[in-house]
């Protein structure tokens, strides 16, 4: 297996490339959350449509974390809520960049708690970890794997994880739903994809081989430090989970008046 980095407009190159190749069974795509499900609504015109690709199976899905400078006086959700409610359109929430896992989770918590924070969106993860840390905006929702380190070492404060259920990592951290915000569930996931017009049983081939993988202890072990839960869906439970994420996120990106610039 070769692997080739394609990078660029929040992974809808690759994407696209892979959604033009010949459909033999030797190309593939690591999809995620982002070039299969969000892009779709956040941009005008796609070189893709979901059509052109076939959802193989989900390889594993990693929360997000609400995390906070130390100097933000919120020990909690509700008490970050009322801060932000208190100084309208003060408060800084960075993200790692437009129509990221990052930006789409806090474009969901502004909606569902009526916050008017200022999103402040970065060139990518690790400069809008940097001025967190610096205190030069106040709040991110982070990858748990990248926060977890500053969170141990107290240079940020966790406030909830994003998905349905705790964070191994972070036991005593409440998700969000258990924060008030009923029914927040999103995690960045990622998941394997076909051209269209690929075999069936190369398809079924795949997904085998990929779920034998994630049974392997060295994979779930790297998995566990990623703070990720492992996938293996069947082709169609995958595929209609990805088609109940596009669905999810069109009605973010309506709601939120998004557009990709």
């Amino acid at each position: 297996m070769v692997v080739e980095n394609k990078a660029g407009a929040g992974g809808t190159i690759g994407a696209a490339q892979v959604a033009a190749a010949k459909p033999d069974g030797c190309t593939m795509l690591m999809g995620n959350v982002g070039p299969n499900a969000i892009n779709y609504s956040l941009h005008k015109k796609l070189a893709y449509v979901p059509a052109d690709l076939i959802p193989v199976t989900d390889v594993f899905a990693v929360p997000n974390v609400l995390v906070v400078n130390p100097g933000v006086p919120a020990a909690s959700v509700a008490q970050l809520i009322e801060l932000a409610r208190s100084q309208p359109g003060r408060l800084a929430l960075a993200n790692s960049g437009t129509g990221q896992s990052t930006h789409m989770t806090a474009e969901m918590f502004r909606l569902q708690t009526g916050v008017d924070v200022i999103q402040v969106p970065y060139k990518g993860n690790a400069p809008a970890v940097a001025d967190l840390l610096a205190g030069q905006v106040q709040m991110m929702f982070d990858n748990v794997a990248v926060s977890l380190p500053h969170i141990k070492a107290g240079k940020l404060r966790a406030l909830a994880v994003s998905s349905a259920q705790r964070v191994e990592a972070l036991p005593d951290v409440p998700t969000l739903s258990e924060s008030g915000l009923k029914g927040f569930d999103v995690s960045a996931w990622f998941g394997l994809f076909y051209p269209a017009g690929t075999d069936a049983g190369q398809v079924e081939s795949l997904h085998r081989d990929v779920v034998a993988i994630l049974q392997d202890p060295v994979v779930r072990r790297q998995i566990s430090n990623w703070s990720g839960v492992p996938g293996g869906r069947s082709p169609a439970d995958f595929g209609r989970y990805v088609e109940s994420e596009i669905d999810k996120w069109r009605e973010v990106v309506r709601s939120a008046h998004l557009a990709a610039q």
